[in-house]
C-alpha cells in the first residue's frame, strides 16, 4: 500500500460535477481530493473484500443473537420500533447497500470500526467520481468497484413496482446520494417518483402513506436514519407497515454501534474485529467512546492512558455509548485513511477511502480516489 502525491485535473471541479459529485469542497477546502492517491495491490484488494463479506455476515448473526435473547435495550432500541425490525426480519426485506469503514495498513487484517448499514453517504464519489478519475489519469490501472453494476443489478427485482426516493430538503449531499441511487433505480428499468421526508405524510381516511400527489407510497428508498423516523409526525404509523422502506428496519440492529460488543462477546479474537464492550473497564484506560447511535464520526472520544487526546462534538448519545480498542490507523506523512468498502445486495462491491490528520474520520476528512495494478 502506498500514497502518492498527484497532480489534480485542470478542470476536475467541472469533471466530477458531471458525474453527479455536486458536492465536492467546502468552506475548509476541498471534500473530494485528487492532489493525493492510494495505490494497492490486488492481493490487498482481495483482503478487503474478504473481510468485508466475512465482516457483513457476523454482522446478520449478531443481530439474530440480538432478537433471539432480545437485547433491545443494549442497542437503545425504542420499544415502538421493536415490531418493525421483527417483521422486516422475518420477512427478509430487501437490502440494498451499506458501507464498512475498516482499519487497514496492508499488513495485519482489516479491523471493524463501524457498520454504516442504514444511510451512508459518499456513494457518488466511490461509484462513479474515482472510476472517471481513473480512466482520465490511469486508464491502465484498475479499481476496486463494481458498486454502480451491481446497484443497478440489485434495483432490477422492482421492475414492476414504483419507488419512491426520499431525502430531506437543502442538504446537497444527501440530495446527490438521493438522485444518484433513483437514477441506478431507473436504469433497472424501475419506476421512480420524488418525495422528501418532509413531504410524506399519513392519509388517515385511507390509512397509507402518501405524497403530496397523494399517490400511494408502497416501496420507499429513505436517506434517513430509521431512529429519525420514529420522531416525525407520521411516526406512529410506522409500525403498520403500509411501506416497504430502503434500507429496512432490520439494519436498524447492524448500523448500530452497540452490536460491536455483541459481536466481541459472540466472536472473541476474530481477526477482523476489536474488543469492544459496553464498560470502558476492560480496555485498562485506552479506548474510543462512541455513541450507539451517531452520524459523521460526531460525539467520539480517543482516550490514550486515562488521557483524552482527541474528541469530536455533536448532539448524539442519548442512546448510550459503547467502549472500543483503538485501532492501529496507518500514518502517511500525518494522514490516515479509513478503507469504506461498499456492500451491494449482500455483496462486497467497491472501495472508497477517506482520510484525514485526524484519527477520527468525520464530516470534513477527504475522499481520496484510489488504483490497483493486476499481477504482471
Amino acid at each position: 500500500m502506498q500514497r502518492h502525491s498527484c497532480q489534480p485535473r485542470d478542470d476536475w471541479r467541472k469533471k466530477v460535477e458531471g458525474v453527479g459529485l455536486t458536492y465536492h469542497s467546502h468552506s475548509a477546502g476541498p471534500y473530494w481530493d485528487e492532489s493525493a492517491c492510494y495505490e494497492l495491490t490486488a492481493p490487498e484488494v482481495d483482503t478487503l473484500e474478504g473481510a468485508a463479506n466475512t465482516l457483513h455476515f457476523l454482522c446478520i448473526d449478531a443481530a439474530e443473537a440480538v432478537i433471539k435473547n432480545n437485547w433491545w435495550a443494549r442497542l437503545g432500541i425504542p420499544p415502538a420500533a421493536i415490531g418493525s425490525i421483527l417483521g422486516s426480519w422475518e420477512r427478509d426485506d430487501f437490502s440494498l447497500y451499506g458501507r464498512f469503514d475498516l482499519s487497514y495498513d496492508g499488513i495485519t487484517p482489516p479491523k471493524l470500526l463501524e457498520y454504516n448499514a442504514d444511510t451512508p453517504t459518499a456513494l457518488v464519489e466511490a461509484a462513479v467520481a474515482q472510476w472517471f478519475w481513473l480512466q482520465d489519469t490511469r486508464p491502465e490501472a484498475d479499481q476496486f468497484n463494481s458498486i454502480h453494476e451491481r446497484l443497478i443489478e440489485a434495483w432490477k427485482r422492482w421492475k414492476g413496482k414504483t419507488v419512491h426516493f426520499s431525502g430531506v430538503k437543502q442538504n446537497a449531499e444527501d440530495e446527490m446520494t438521493v438522485l444518484y441511487l433513483r437514477d441506478t433505480c431507473e436504469q433497472a428499468g424501475v419506476e421512480t417518483r420524488p418525495c422528501f421526508i418532509e413531504d410524506m405524510g399519513w392519509d388517515s381516511r385511507l390509512k397509507r402513506f402518501v405524497d403530496l400527489d397523494l399517490r400511494q407510497i408502497e416501496y420507499c428508498f429513505k436517506l434517513y436514519p430509521w431512529e429519525w423516523l420514529w420522531h416525525e409526525q407520521f411516526g406512529a404509523h410506522l409500525a403498520e407497515e403500509k411501506v416497504r422502506f430502503i434500507e429496512p428496519a432490520w439494519k436498524m440492529l447492524l448500523s448500530n454501534k452497540g452490536l460491536l460488543p455483541v459481536l466481541w462477546e459472540l466472536f472473541p479474537g476474530h481477526p477482523n474485529l476489536l474488543p469492544a464492550f459496553n464498560l470502558a473497564g476492560p480496555l485498562a484506560g485506552s479506548y474510543i467512546r462512541k455513541p450507539k447511535l451517531s452520524r459523521e464520526g460526531n460525539n467520539v472520544s480517543w482516550i490514550e492512558g486515562g488521557v483524552l487526546v482527541e474528541e469530536t462534538g455533536g448532539d448524539y448519545g442519548e442512546e448510550g455509548f459503547v467502549y472500543q480498542a483503538p485501532a492501529a490507523l496507518p500514518d502517511f506523512g500525518g494522514q490516515h485513511p479509513i478503507f469504506g468498502v461498499w456492500m451491494i445486495d449482500h455483496d462486497a462491491g467497491g472501495l472508497g477511502i477517506r482520510e484525514d490528520t485526524s484519527r477520527i474520520t468525520g464530516n470534513l476528512s477527504r475522499f481520496v480516489p484510489h488504483f490497483f495494478q493486476h499481477p504482471a
